[in-house]
Order: C-alpha cells, then sequence, then structure tokens
C-alpha cells in the first residue's frame, strides 16, 4: 500500500528533476524574502541566479540551529506573519526556542508526509490510531494527529500522561496503532504485561520517533507487544514527524524527496560523501512556506541509499541513526554515544532497556558510572550472583565502547520513565 505513488515511486531522472526545479525556486524565494539569507548568500558572493539546479547545490552555504536562535523569533519567516496559522517551538539549552512557523499549505504538506508514513506501517483509514506524543510546541502530537486525520483514520489523541487510562482506552476502542517515543512504548508495554491485559489489546503497528534507539529496542518491542513497530524521523527546524519512515522491510527511512532534499556530509570537512558512508545528515525543505530552510545541518548522524526498495518504493533511504553529533560525549578522549550502551545491553540479555549514564569529574579525570535496571529474576539472586552479573556488563559496555566503565545495578523500575523523550545522560562536568 502506497499513499502517493506518483511522488514515492519516481524514477531517479524524474525526482532529481522536481527537486531540481524546486531548489532554484528555494533559492530565489528565500534570497528575496528573507535578509539573514540574502546577506549570507551575498558573503559567500552568490545570487539567485548562480544556482541552476541539483548540481550547484554545494556552493550554498549552510544554515545551523544558531542561526534560528541568532533570528529569535521570527527572523527566518519568508512570508508575512498575517499567513502564518501555526508557530512551533523546540526548547534549547542556551534558554532561547528554536521557533517555526507554518502556512496553511506547510500544514497541508506535513499532514500528507506523515500519512504516507503511516501507511508505511501499513494502517490505513479503518484504523483506530493513537496518537501519546506530546501536545503543545512540541511538533510530535500534532504532526501525528493531523497526519492521521489526512489519511482517514480515527484519532485518539492522549497525548501523555496516565499510562494507565492510555491502556484502558487502547482496549477499550480496540486501538490498532499508536504514535510514541520509543521509550514511552517500552514503558506502555511493561504496565500492559502488569495489568494482565496482553490478550485483550488489538495493537498492530506503531510508529516510534524523537528520540534515538536501537534496532534491538526495536525487536524487544515488536516481541513484547506481538506488533510491528516503525521508526518515524523528523524535526522541528525541518517540518516535525514525518520527514522519513521506514517500511516493512526495515532497510532504511524512506525520505519524502519531493518535500526534503537529503545530503551526507563529512562531519570534519563538511563535503558530501557517498552512499552507504556514515555522516551528517543535511536537509533543505524544497517546499515549505513559512521558513524555508537550505542545507540545514541536523546533527544527525546516518548514511543514505539511493537504490529502490522491494516496497516498491524509489525514495533515497537513511539508514537507523548512530546518534547525533552533539548527543556524542568525550570521556577520557573516547567518543561515546548512549546508543551504544543501549544496544550493548540488550544484546546480552537480563537488564530492560532503561539505563542512566553519569558522567563525572574526579581529579582531572573523567570518571563514567552506567547505572542499569536488572530484570526481577536476577535482582532476588544472590549477592555472589549480581557481582558477576556486573561484572559481565561492565566487560560487555567496555568491548562496546573502548572504556571501562562502573557498573551499579538496581532495580526494576528505579529509573525514572519518560513519556516524552527518555534522558539517559547526566554530565556533572557541565556543572563544573
Amino acid at each position: 500500500m502506497i499513499w502517493n505513488e506518483t511522488k514515492e515511486c519516481m524514477s531517479r531522472d524524474e525526482m532529481s528533476a522536481l527537486q531540481g526545479a524546486r531548489l532554484v525556486k528555494l533559492v530565489d524565494r528565500v534570497y528575496h524574502n528573507v535578509e539573514y539569507y540574502r546577506k549570507k548568500m551575498q558573503a559567500v558572493g552568490l545570487e539567485p541566479g548562480d544556482i541552476r539546479g541539483l548540481e550547484d547545490l554545494t556552493k550554498l552555504p549552510f544554515t545551523t540551529k544558531d542561526d534560528l536562535r541568532d533570528t529569535y523569533p521570527f527572523g527566518l519567516f519568508a512570508v508575512p506573519n498575517s499567513q502564518i496559522v501555526r508557530i512551533h517551538a523546540s526548547s534549547g539549552t542556551t534558554g532561547k526556542a528554536t521557533v517555526v512557523g507554518y502556512t496553511r499549505r506547510d500544514i497541508d504538506m506535513w499532514s500528507e508526509c506523515v500519512a504516507r508514513c503511516i501507511t508505511m506501517a501499513d494502517l490505513g483509514r479503518e484504523d483506530i490510531i493513537q496518537v501519546a506524543y506530546g501536545y503543545g510546541l512540541f511538533t510530535g502530537g500534532l504532526g501525528g494527529h493531523y497526519g492521521a486525520e489526512k489519511m482517514g483514520a480515527t484519532v485518539v489523541p492522549m497525548s501523555t500522561g496516565n499510562t494507565k487510562k492510555l491502556i484502558n482506552m487502547m482496549v477499550d476502542f480496540g486501538v490498532t496503532g499508536i504514535l510514541c517515543t520509543p521509550s514511552y512504548l517500552m514503558h506502555i508495554a511493561e504496565t500492559i504485561q502488569e495489568m494482565g491485559v496482553r490478550d485483550k489489546i488489538k495493537l498492530k503497528a506503531s510508529l516510534n520517533g524523537a528520540e534515538p534507539w536501537t534496532e534491538k529496542m526495536r525487536n524487544k518491542i515488536e516481541e513484547m507487544l506481538g506488533i510491528h513497530a516503525h521508526d518515524i524521523y523528523g524535526l522541528s527546524e525541518i517540518m516535525g514527524p514525518g520527514v522519513a519512515t521506514d517500511c516493512q522491510f526495515h532497510k532504511g527511512l524512506h525520505v519524502h524527496e519531493d518535500y526534503f532534499l537529503p545530503e551526507i556530509v563529512d562531519r570534519e570537512t563538511f563535503k558530501p560523501v557517498e552512499d552507504g558512508v556514515t555522516g551528517e545528515l543535511v536537509i533543505s525543505t524544497l517546499a515549505k512556506e513559512g521558513i524555508p530552510l537550505i542545507r540545514y545541518r541536523t546533527k544527525d548522524l546516518t548514511s543514505i541509499d539511493h537504490t529502490p526498495c522491494e516496497c516498491g518504493r524509489t525514495t533515497a533511504r537513511i539508514a537507523r541513526f548512530t546518534g547525533r553529533s552533539d548527543d556524542m560525549l568525550i570521556i577520557r578522549g573516547v567518543n561515546v554515544f548512549p546508543s551504544q550502551i543501549e544496544a550493548a545491553l540488550l544484546e546480552m540479555g537480563g537488564t530492560t532497556p532503561h539505563y542512566l549514564m553519569i558522567v563525572d569529574r574526579v581529579n582531572n579525570l573523567d570518571t563514567l558510572e552506567v547505572r542499569v535496571e536488572v530484570e526481577e529474576r536476577f535482582f532476588s539472586d544472590e549477592i555472589r550472583k549480581l557481582e558477576d552479573l556486573t561484572r559481565k556488563i561492565e566487560h560487555v559496555i567496555q568491548q562496546a565502547i573502548g572504556l571501562a566503565v562502573k557498573v551499579k545495578l538496581v532495580e526494576p523500575k528505579a529509573l525514572e520513565r519518560s513519556m516524552g523523550k527518555a534522558v539517559h545522560v547526566i554530565d556533572n562536568r557541565k556543572l563544573d
């Protein structure tokens, strides 16, 4: 089932021609309507006429989150505020949010993209879909909501909050699809088991995003709930959820290339890399009106594949993310991503995917403690067995990240559950 076969099954030549034409219009639009972009282009000696197609893409300067903060709140808007029908924003560590605005056409485009994603999860107008992302300035809730409505599904706007109530409604309404963060879905799955209603749910599929998660975590979710789980990708600066998702073959996330032009660039040189090579994902919004962005550096690390997929779609696919460059921790000179810890824990068994990394500095030396939840059956064992398990986990993590760590086992549910993005790192060095 394909939502928009005309766009999702284009030949590579057709897609490149469409992207090239839209890129030319994008550059002309931002040059004449966004002073900030005009100055950036003039600073490198560029005029709109210099961009004739995709072959000129690398001539254009990058856009970063700092650009949005420097122009806070509306400095990158390309239309008058009278044409903006909605504003979303994401909080930042600097105290200033990154603000994005949508025209009515932007909302329609966003809804179509999310509808395409939901279709890739084999959900349709006959399904009942719970949206358990947060509603409000965060894009997840309303993005999922509008997309599900666009395709004609019945929407349950649950948001986050009372998990047992969510599950009761899931049972009573016969919910067949759910959109939420993967860590929250893990918590839902655990609560379903505690309530003893596993045989009463009709859930078929989930679309999970807003935080990095591993293939092993996807397998765990599918095993616990008896569903197929899909990775949905987006970020508020570009649009929100719906930029890409994976189909039933799970061999990369299909990017909606008619609206979003993806590049993968080297993290050091910022030059484009070949298919299959991991680098930073850069996206240009080809049709967005409210706040079009050119070559936006997402900080997300992935690779790209332009070959057609078994599902019949020809759109480029990006690999499951290995992390974000700004999530990377440097501990005693070693690059560490939280997703490496998660993968290592799921690999060995006996632990839950819930963990907390605490980074500190003692006597000018970085330290890393990983608090790990173990399954109930292990925590009731004698001390010697727990000590053996601790050493085993320490060894597995050291093999994964190349760094000695201290592991502290904690009881099931000892670590706080998040209904939004999970918090996996406390870096006390930032408080020094």
